[in-house]
């Protein structure tokens, strides 16, 4: 699927709904469902990515320890302003490095921060593994559990393995049709494609090894059970709470979460603005504050 949708957008050099609409008029509908769904992904994510900022914010300044009261991210969201603010200067990053263009503003940031979220994640990974009881965890995240291939629970497993499958690698969503569209005739698709599945997996195995073992050692009784924004707002700051050094590794982990929210909220915009760009044959300018105008009011 990833070396189709590539392929398409390098051969039509357009955006999804322009892609499809070249390759057989028949399915310009595929297009116009592949650009729907970044244009709803981009506003709830940018306010997750908000709720980021706000926790790193709050490790950097020394708030950790108030992070980690049981209330703190209930009344968080619960409030109105706090979070608006925060999402908006998520969203306004988002669109200033999208501003840029490609070579100047997704391809310069994204050469630092994937250096560096990688780096991040294999730090906190092996630090966490080393935490006295943290192999228990690493076996419960590495043991197969068959309680989940049996008849009943099959489909289920699979259905969801398959829908991260599909958003983690940002299939049938015209991401990969944009990105195509500028790659170069001389790069090879079958090459990047395999790159691509490396560093998405060996990075989603990575984040599983920073979380796991420190849930099993801190709160074991939530092993498997939580998940989510609970996880994220509400488990990991009392663990690292808990965990020696945890302001330190709170602050890291909050920034290796903030700086793959961007690259992917990043990627996310960029391929609404090609749409606008190529649909209404607007500038970059123009598309990124359309783009951003509706962001901002669904986002609200």
């Amino acid at each position: 699927l990833m070396v189709a949708e590539i392929g398409l957008g390098r051969k039509t050099q357009l955006s999804p709904i322009g892609a499809f609409e070249k390759l057989n008029k028949k399915f310009s509908f595929v297009g116009y469902l592949a650009a729907l769904i970044p244009m709803l992904i981009l506003p709830y994510y940018s306010v997750i990515g908000g709720w980021v900022t706000k926790y790193l914010f709050a490790f950097v300044s020394g708030g950790d320890k108030s992070a980690a009261n049981s209330n703190y991210f209930g009344n968080f969201i619960s409030s109105t302003g706090e979070p608006l603010l925060w999402f908006a200067i998520f969203m306004g990053a988002t669109a200033i490095i999208v501003l840029f263009g490609v070579e100047k503003g997704v391809e310069k940031v994204s050469k630092v921060m994937m250096p560096v979220l990688i780096f991040l994640s294999i730090g906190i990974a092996i630090y966490t593994m080393f935490i006295p009881g943290a192999m228990k965890g690493v076996l419960h995240y590495i043991t197969p559990d068959f309680f989940f291939f049996s008849a009943e629970k099959l489909i289920l497993t699979i259905v969801a393995a398959m829908g991260q499958l599909f958003y983690s690698m940002s299939l049938a969503m015209g991401i990969m049709i944009t990105y195509g569209s500028y790659m170069k005739k001389e790069v090879s698709i079958e090459s990047s494609v395999h790159q691509i599945e490396i560093f998405d997996t060996g990075i989603a195995f990575l984040a599983g090894l920073m979380i796991i073992p420190a849930v099993s050692v801190f709160s074991p009784e939530k092993l498997g059970t939580q998940a989510g924004p609970g996880l994220m707002f509400e488990t990991l700051p009392s663990i690292f709470a808990d965990m020696p050094g945890g302001g330190i590794i709170g602050t890291v982990f909050f920034l290796l979460v903030l700086f793959a929210a961007l690259t992917s909220s990043i990627s996310l915009m960029e391929t609404v603005v090609s749409i606008f760009q190529d649909k209404f044959k607007w500038n970059r300018k123009i598309s990124c504050l359309a783009v951003l105008i509706v962001c901002i009011l669904l986002g609200l």
